[in-house]
This record gives C-alpha cells, sequence and structure tokens, in this order.
C-alpha cells in the first residue's frame, strides 16, 4: 500500500464525513433542495479547473504519440453519446439520494446520517443477486450485522424510528442504484467530465422543487456560502478528485476500507462540531454497522492468496 494515496484517500474519507455537518449546518438559512441545488452548482463549476488541466495533459500525450489512430474520431463520439447519457442518469439519481439525505438531516443526527448512508456499501453487493451475481457467507454475515445494528441505531425502545432515519435509509437504497450506474458508464466515459456532468443535472433538477417550495432568498444563499463552498468545493470537487487520484495503482478493497472511514468522521464530527451525541445503544449499533461494511469489504481468501 502507498502511503501518499492512503493519506489521500483518508482526507477524502474525512471531507465525505464532516461535510455532513456542513450538509446540516446550511439548513439553518436554506431549505434542502435549495442547499442541494446551489451545493451542486458550486460541485459542477469545481471540477471544470480539473477538467482543463486533464485535458492539457492528454493533449500533450497524444502530441508525443503523432498521428491520431484512424476512426478515433468515430470512437470519441461514442464516448461523447455515453458521457451525456451517463451523466444525465447519474445525476438524476444522485438528485433523488441527494434530496432525501438532506430532508433526513433535518430529523436526524448528523453521525446517525453517516452510518445509515453507509449501508450502500452492504447494500451494493446484495443487490448483485438481481445481476444473477453469487453472494458469499461474508456478505450474508455482514448484511445480519448491519440490520442488527440498523435495529439498535434507529429503532427505539418503543419500538418507533425516526422520519429522519427512513429517509436517510432510503437514500441508501438509491445510492446503491447510483453506485450501479455508474459502474455500468464509468468504463465507457471519463469519470471527471461524467461528475461534472452529474452535479449540473442535479442542480438544474433541484430547480423546480426549490422555487416551488422554498422560495429561497439571495440573504441566505449569503449567510449559508461556508457550508456550501465546503459541502460543494470541498465535498464534490476536491474529495472526488482525491478518490481518483488516491484509487490509482491500489487495491480497491483497501480503498474501500478507508473511504469507509467516512461514516465514522461523521459520528465524531456531529460530536465535536454539533455536540450531537449517541446514546450507549445507538453507539453498539453504529459499532456493529461498522463491522458490516469492513466485512462486506474484505477481500475473499483466494483472490486475497491469488
Amino acid at each position: 500500500m502507498r502511503p501518499k494515496n492512503a493519506m489521500m484517500l483518508m482526507l477524502a474519507a474525512f471531507i465525505w464525513g464532516t461535510a455532513f455537518v456542513a450538509q446540516s449546518v446550511g439548513m439553518d438559512y436554506l431549505g434542502p433542495f435549495t442547499f442541494n441545488g446551489v451545493r451542486n452548482f458550486v460541485g459542477a463549476a469545481a471540477l471544470l479547473p480539473c477538467i482543463w488541466f486533464l485535458e492539457c495533459l492528454n493533449r500533450r500525450e497524444e502530441e508525443k504519440k503523432g498521428v491520431r489512430e484512424a476512426g478515433a474520431q468515430k470512437k470519441d463520439a461514442g464516448e461523447k453519446r455515453d458521457l451525456i447519457l451517463g451523466g444525465i442518469c447519474c445525476g438524476t439519481v444522485l438528485f433523488v439520494a441527494g434530496s432525501l439525505q438532506q430532508v433526513g438531516l433535518q430529523y436526524t443526527t448528523v453521525g446517525k446520517a453517516g452510518f445509515i448512508t453507509a449501508c450502500y456499501i452492504v447494500l451494493v453487493p446484495v443487490c448483485g443477486i438481481f445481476l444473477h451475481k453469487k453472494i458469499g457467507k461474508k456478505v450474508w454475515i455482514a448484511v445480519a450485522l448491519s440490520l442488527i445494528g440498523l435495529y439498535l441505531l434507529c429503532i427505539t425502545e418503543k419500538l418507533a424510528i425516526g422520519k429522519g432515519d427512513i429517509l436517510v435509509f432510503l437514500c441508501a437504497l438509491v445510492f446503491t442504484l447510483h453506485i450501479l450506474v455508474i459502474d455500468y458508464f464509468s468504463p465507457k466515459a471519463d469519470g471527471v467530465k461524467m461528475s461534472c456532468i452529474q452535479f449540473f443535472v442535479c442542480g438544474v433538477l433541484s430547480l423546480a422543487p426549490m422555487f416551488a417550495l422554498e422560495a429561497p432568498e439571495p440573504g441566505a444563499v449569503v449567510k449559508s456560502l461556508g457550508p456550501l463552498l465546503y459541502a460543494g468545493v470541498l465535498s464534490s470537487g476536491v474529495a472526488y478528485t482525491l478518490q481518483i487520484v488516491g484509487q490509482k495503482n491500489m487495491n480497491p478493497a483497501v480503498a474501500s476500507l478507508i473511504l469507509s472511514l467516512e461514516s465514522c468522521f461523521s459520528v465524531l464530527a456531529g460530536w465535536l462540531i454539533l455536540g450531537q451525541r449517541l446514546s450507549a445503544r445507538e453507539g453498539a449499533g453504529c459499532i456493529l454497522m461498522f463491522a458490516a461494511i469492513i466485512l462486506a469489504q474484505l477481500p475473499d481468501r483466494r483472490k486475497f492468496n491469488g
């Protein structure tokens, strides 16, 4: 494992985990759709310099290679179609997931939201059943642990579940679909460009409910500028780029384990910054869910030895 790459992924996980605080604080003045809309437009803009830089590097490589291959233009046209279609599909799913998460944060704590959202790491392999993929015992154990953890984290002693917890869990389900959509399109298109398009699409889709339900004011946006910039520039732009660079030439299982620390950082940030504390019951739920997250990502013994 390369220490430099691991540090990049750790920083990305830290940014994503603490971004839950920014999302929560940002709604002191803005509604969830307004916050998500502005945040995603900021995120799209933050990726533009990165795209320009990568384009410059690609041009230099092409100039070194000389004449382009025959049929390259036709290939570029196909990649462009996949890029646009992938960006639209990812952006639409991201809008649904982000909206559920942002609304849910109004009714639950930052730490609980972080761990419930992280359920997608366990749910993704389970969804492989519908894609005719075999599910090993390890994943089923992880599912059982995560269900027990969710029960302890979300279900009160009166056997009631909070509205915010339900919304964030639905968000985790939609994020599972988001990962599967990305998995389908990412081999066909440039990842950074597709991410930029998905942020823009998500921002555009947020406009209708934003103006219909919330009537945002410029003054409120200014008051929430700090959280918006943190969530938009750092969480969307910087952390995404760190993930791409950090995962290069690194074991995917190890990379996923480091990124899953996002859920732990969300709990710490909620405690240190917002003073949100978890009960012993909720803490036990977090521990079980984190164990499930790690177990779901550990490589199989055969793959590890091979």
